[in-house]
């Protein structure tokens, strides 16, 4: 089994992604600064996110 991270996505697609203890420590930690949570598994990665990836593979190095 894999370890739990918390991903979290800025509005311009932006990502970053970090080792959390369990899902119910991410839910808190969404829940002290309302931000909503998903489960990639039930929904897949945010189109922005998918997006601002493909920008960068894009860009000029």
């Amino acid at each position: 089994m894999t370890e739990t991270t918390l991903l979290l996505v800025a509005h311009d697609g932006e990502w970053t992604r970090r080792r959390i203890e369990s899902p119910e420590v991410a839910r808190r930690f969404a829940h002290q600064l309302a931000m909503p949570v998903y489960d990639v598994r039930l929904l897949g990665y945010p189109q922005r996110m998918r997006d601002y990836n493909e920008r960068q593979r894009r860009r000029p190095a």
